[in-house]
């Protein structure tokens, strides 16, 4: 691709164009996507040899250069470090789509490299690196069976966007992401305030007419540019391993499917694999250790597919799964709350052997997570963290810092509960959510958003309705296909889909869909939807039957917090020269948190009522503002000969003049008051200097007036 070309299209109004040949010369596919402002260099290198890694090696990665927002980064090193939340969940988000369209077993090593190189987020990075990531793969002769392309829904007032701006996602009641082919969705990403299953369906549909020109704009320029497909043959099975297995091993694989017992089967699997080794030995004599090896792998692959093949045939001929339930029918459930004395809130969710425990902290409006992004969003008050440690599924393993997969739970768990949260301003706090996995067979990222939830209302978070989460599979061979409602680990390694979907009773809260198949038709998705509401329904009520509401109150040991507004002219004031004032003000109080916005909110912040409310005081005193015609009773500090100081608060005081003492003629001061009496006066007026006239005769009754002799007759 030595000669630059340029191709544009004119995509709903705006203007997306991809350069091909200037940029990154040396790789197997290069394109930058320009749509609108936004620029994303997209760059594809496939290995020249298959490796013999067990699975498909490839790996995309999403990059956000901050230069592109004209922002240099925070922190110490200035520069930019590990992916961001964003980034990794970007990066799958491409991902996803992607892998599904290459052969099974094809083993070359693909990487994708999008770099973000001017960032306007009103014209979507993602959505444009998604393209270019599409489209290098497309121009190379890998035999990926695309393109795929993805757009973002919104929807204002009944009426859908396409990518919609910022502002506009501030008034969306959707925030979808759908990804596919020109003829069917293979990915589905979805935030909503509770949206109905029907909308949530006429927006993927929408989305997906859109979908298709993009991928028509790629077969365009492919066809011009693009080369010769590469053609992949799976390398065959040896006959006489494939016999071997026939005879040897595949009844007794499928008799240990139907024994609908995971753990039994599990171990009756790992017998038959453990047989192999000896039997090869015995059996292979001619044959080199090498050889004997490769042959013993062999037979050990056939048996997984002979456990593939059953539990497939089961659920769609006979419609039992491994486990001997209906294809609708839910594990057994069970819900806690008030798991530990010390948290905010807690709660277990356990639905079969998936179980999750939760835990919610609230804490000040200034413990939110700081975001160093291209976006004008700087900071997030909710976090959902979900963990995953190796003892989960029996087994020893890494342990450490969070890796793409929890991020993307995490992040999902997050985006579910977030559309029933009460605003900042109804509960001034910043809320983290802790989900720890401690068994899992399928669905944990679902069953942490069901324990988050009874989590936040037994911390008193008071959430708009209950949220609670279900994944859905499918099988699907030739025409015939099923819908599974919670699917277990086997059924999702097996089968062609993991759909995940959370809500409550009202609608929709947040969608994720992943298929291994090249796509779904809408009668699929429509039934998958319904299958889910009646299943969420199911949970909900379980959920409810250990916390029916959200507890009126916060947690007796969480944090109180009370907000009050103050002028942002007098924040200096509160703050005082080297931010003396305010730690005076903290330490007078207990330590309390104090937080101070710019557009004059203050939040103070304490265990105890008692600290909050005096801080509040101490703050209101230097914030208040005297007016005229107001009445104080007010300390008398200081007696001169020509009147009294009065302090009406702490840090304001006004002079009470002595004509101003009484109706009469006052001869002294002291005749009148002495420092400190209370003293009741009304502020008559102030000068341009901020110096406060104050009158004690103001508010005195006035005397009768004594009447004359001519009065009398």
């Amino acid at each position: 691709m030595l000669e630059a070309r340029k191709f544009e299209m004119d995509f709903n109004g705006r203007k997306l164009v991809v350069e091909i040949g200037e940029l990154a010369k040396q790789a197997t596919a290069a394109a930058l996507i320009r749509y609108n402002d936004t620029g994303v260099l997209s760059v594809m290198q496939a290995s020249r040899e298959a490796t013999t890694l067990p699975f498909f090696p490839l790996l995309v990665n999403y990059t956000e250069k901050l230069y592109a927002a004209g922002k240099i980064p925070g922190g110490f090193l200035k520069r930019e470090g590990r992916p961001s939340d964003l980034e990794t969940l970007t990066a799958r988000l491409i991902d996803r789509p992607i892998r599904p369209l290459f052969p099974d077993g094809y083993r070359k090593e693909v990487q994708i490299i999008n770099t973000v190189m001017s960032g306007n987020t009103d014209y979507s990075p993602p959505m444009t690196a998604m393209f270019g990531s599409s489209l290098t793969l497309m121009l190379s002769d890998l035999p990926f069976t695309g393109p795929i392309a993805g757009v973002q829904v919104g929807r204002i007032e009944g009426e859908f966007v396409l990518n919609p701006t910022e502002e506009e996602l501030s008034y969306s009641d959707i925030d979808l992401i759908v990804a596919g082919t020109k003829d069917a969705i293979n990915m589905v990403e979805a935030g909503a305030k509770q949206v109905d299953e029907e909308t949530m369906l006429d927006a993927i549909m929408f989305a997906h007419e859109w979908i298709k020109k993009l991928c028509e704009f790629q077969e365009d320029i492919t066809k011009e540019l693009g080369e010769e497909k590469e053609t992949y043959v799976p390398e065959p099975t040896d006959e006489v391993p494939l016999q071997d297995a026939n005879k040897n091993y595949k009844e007794r694989a499928i008799e240990a499917v139907r024994t609908y017992d995971r753990e039994k089967r599990g171990d009756l699997i790992r017998e038959l694999k453990d047989e192999v080794e000896e039997s090869v030995e015995n059996t292979y004599t001619d044959a080199t250790e090498e050889e004997r090896k490769t042959i013993a792998k062999t037979i050990k692959n056939l048996i997984d597919d002979f456990v593939k093949d059953e539990v497939r045939r089961s659920i769609v001929e006979d419609k039992i799964r491994p486990d001997g339930r209906d294809l609708s029918e839910i594990r057994p459930l069970s819900s806690r709350v008030d798991i530990f004395e010390q948290t905010h809130g807690s709660a277990l969710f356990t639905r079969g052997q998936t179980q999750a425990l939760s835990t919610t902290t609230l804490g000040a409006l200034g413990e939110h997570q700081i975001i160093d992004g291209l976006g004008d969003t700087d900071n997030k008050r909710f976090m959902l963290h979900y963990n995953f440690p190796p003892y989960s599924v029996g087994e020893v393993g890494r342990y450490g810092p969070p890796k793409r997969r929890e991020i993307g739970h995490g992040a999902l768990g997050e985006r579910a509960l977030w559309q029933v949260l009460p605003n900042e301003e109804d509960f001034p706090y910043t809320i983290r959510v802790v989900s720890e996995i401690l068994e899992s067979n399928g669905s944990t990222s679902q069953a942490s958003i069901c324990a988050g939830c009874m989590s936040l209302m037994a911390a008193g978070v008071p959430i708009d309705a209950p949220v609670a989460g279900i994944a859905m599979g499918l099988i699907k061979e030739g025409d015939n296909y099923r819908v599974l409602t919670d699917i277990q680990g086997l059924e999702d390694h097996l089968g062609d889909m993991d759909f995940k979907v959370a809500g409550t009773k009202k609608g929709i809260t947040a969608l994720q869909m992943d298929i291994k198949i090249e796509g779904l038709s809408k009668n699929m998705l429509q039934e998958a939807l319904e299958q889910a509401r009646v299943g969420r329904l199911e949970i909900l009520d379980n959920m409810l039957s250990a916390i029916p509401e959200a507890r009126p109150e916060v947690a007796e040991n969480a944090p109180k917090v009370k907000i009050m507004v103050i002028d942002p002219d007098k924040i200096r004031d509160v703050i005082g020269p080297g931010g003396k004032m305010i730690s005076k003000i903290v330490e007078n109080n207990d330590d309390v948190k104090i937080d101070i916005e710019q557009d004059g909110r203050v939040t103070i912040m304490h265990s105890r009522v008692e600290p909050i409310n005096n801080a509040l005081k101490e703050i209101e005193d230097i914030v208040r503002v005297a007016k005229v015609g107001e009445i104080y009773d007010g300390k008398v500090k200081r007696v001169e000969a020509y009147g009294c100081f009065v302090e009406l608060w702490a840090g304001t005081e006004g002079l009470c003049h002595i004509s101003k003492l009484a109706h009469g003629r006052v001869a002294k001061t002291t005749d009148v008051v002495n420092v400190g009496d209370t003293l009741k006066v009304k502020v008559i007026g102030i000068d341009d200097r901020g110096r406060i006239d104050l009158s004690h005769k103001a508010v005195l009754p006035k005397p009768e007036e004594k009447k004359t002799d001519k009065d009398k007759k």
